[in-house]
This record gives structure tokens, C-alpha cells and sequence, in this order.
């Protein structure tokens, strides 16, 4: 059997301790895959060549990938290139997060960092980011869960893996605030703070850019629905040279000062637009809230 030749959907899902592997886990669990956790890297090649050769329930399988030794975490990369060179597509997920986020969620559970030996909290993720950096580099999608709830990350992975165009590449864009730091795992960064800032608005002020109100205002601003048009036929444009090159998840984050009223507005249409040119895109709001 020829793995390129199979309908198999092999996912591979790693990232740094404390980042989220175990949700990601849960929710392609509710989409329907079959869910190897903490698989050791070497048997990742079986565990792939089982899947295809099995089909039926594990026509769709995730296999999650931890860090409990240091032979495991420096083979990784090149465990993801042979799969590639076997044949095979795994769509590779990386959760990342924060060093202060991560140090916050080992304390909240009384938890040591696996690597972190003798040393601080700190150490141990510094010597996890150090051994995942080439696996970092050949993902398919990065996942900051830095600012996510588990439940809106368990709805960027319904998202990106539940549907029957999965394979189609899918859109997300992403509001943020400038102010709260750049999205890391955006493909394209788009500023949105030419337009005047509804904030100055007394009667706009309290609502956001997914209400009515606010939209009209930013959108209505000269300059707005030229951004938006040229924007999205940038991502037309690349749609087809994406796809060709194996990327299935292309990440447009849409910034303003705080994240609450122009990146919201420009986000929304944006991905409305994109939908409507038959693209799978989504709009989502990093920051909104947090003022």
C-alpha cells in the first residue's frame, strides 16, 4: 500500500509542556479520530503504516507526542521528515504558549516541568523550547494558547480538523491588540489603525466591532473597504500556491490598539468576504474582553 495513495488523515500533535497537547487530544477525539496519546517517537512510522493499513475508524488518526525523554524530544523532527519521505502527509499541530502562561499553569496544578531536573520552572521550559525548535519550523499550524480558554481551543480545532473539507486549506483570522503583542502564529499581519478609532466615540465606545454600530462605523471609514478588498484578494491569490505546496492553515491576524473595535470589524468582514469567494475561513477575537 502506498501511503500517498490512501484517504488517511494522519495528524501529529506536539508543542511545549503545559501548552495544551491534552485538549487538542479531547476535541479531535470529539471530531473522530482515532487518538494515540503520548506515543514514543519511536514508534511513530508503525503507528502511521497500522493506520492506513487498518482504514475504517482509523482512517482519521492523531498521534500525540510528549516529551518524557530527551532521546524522544531530539528525534522528533526527523521522525516527522521520514514519515514525509515515506509517503505519508501527517498534518503536523503545534501548541505553544507564553513562558509566563506556561510557568502560571504548572503552578495552578503543583506540577515539576518534565526537563526542568533540579533546576527552575523556567529551565525546563527553556530546554523543551531549545529540543522542539526544528519541530516547531515544520508545522503546519502553530497554536498559541497563551490568551485561549480550553474551550476555545477545543473550537479552533473543531474548526480546523471536524469538517468534510478538511483537506481544503482553512482560513482563520484573527483580531488582537497591538498593545497585548503580536499573534506568533499569524501568516499575514494586517494593521488596521489608519482608520480613527471608534474608542474616541462616546456613544461606541463600550460596544465592539461585531455589533452593528461599530461595524458600519469602521467599515464606512475611507480607506476601510479598499483594506478589506485588497486583503482578500491577496488571500485569493495565494490560496492555490498554498494548497499546491501542502499548507492547509493560513492565519491572517488583523490588529488595532486594543483589539476591541477596528481589528474586530475588519476580521468579521474579512472572513465574511472569504467565505463568500469559497474559501473555509473563520473570524476569531484574541483579545477581545481583556480591556
Amino acid at each position: 500500500m502506498v501511503a500517498g495513495e490512501t484517504d488517511t488523515t494522519l495528524v501529529v500533535v506536539t508543542g511545549l509542556s503545559g501548552g495544551g497537547r491534552s485538549t487538542v487530544a479531547r476535541a479531535l477525539e470529539n471530531v473522530g479520530f482515532y487518538v494515540v496519546d503520548n506515543l514514543p517517537q519511536a514508534l511513530l512510522l508503525e503507528m502511521a503504516e497500522l493506520a492506513v493499513k487498518a482504514g475504517g475508524a482509523a482512517r482519521r488518526t492523531a498521534m500525540v507526542l510528549d516529551v518524557r525523554s530527551r532521546a524522544f524530544s531530539t528525534d522528533l523532527a526527523e521522525a516527522i521528515r521520514e514519515l514525509k519521505e515515506r509517503g505519508y502527509a501527517p498534518r503536523v499541530v503545534f501548541v505553544d504558549a507564553d513562558d509566563e502562561v506556561l510557568i502560571r499553569r504548572f503552578e495552578s496544578v503543583r506540577r515539576s516541568h518534565p526537563l526542568q531536573g533540579e533546576g527552575r520552572l523556567a529551565d525546563g521550559i527553556a530546554v523543551e523550547r531549545g529540543l522542539l525548535e526544528e519541530a516547531r519550523e515544520q508545522a503546519d499550524v502553530i497554536i498559541d494558547t497563551s490568551h485561549l480558554n480550553v474551550n476555545q481551543l477545543r473550537r479552533r480545532i473543531e474548526e480546523l480538523f471536524g469538517g468534510e473539507d478538511a483537506r481544503k486549506l482553512r482560513v482563520t483570522v484573527i483580531s488582537f491588540g497591538f498593545k497585548y503583542g503580536l499573534p506568533p502564529d499569524a501568516d499575514f499581519v494586517l494593521d488596521a489603525r489608519f482608520l480613527p478609532n471608534p474608542y474616541w466615540v462616546p456613544e461606541l465606545r463600550e460596544h465592539t466591532g461585531r455589533e452593528e454600530a461599530v461595524s458600519a462605523y469602521v467599515l464606512g471609514q475611507e480607506g476601510a473597504d479598499a483594506f478589506v478588498s485588497s486583503y482578500a484578494d491577496l488571500v485569493g491569490a495565494t490560496t492555490a500556491g498554498f494548497e499546491r505546496e501542502g499548507k492547509r492553515y493560513l492565519t491572517v491576524a488583523v490588529g488595532c490598539t486594543g483589539g476591541k473595535h477596528r481589528s474586530v470589524a475588519i476580521a468579521e468582514e474579512l472572513a465574511a468576504r472569504l467565505r463568500r469567494a469559497g474559501l473555509a475561513a473563520n473570524a476569531q477575537h484574541r483579545d477581545l474582553g481583556r480591556e
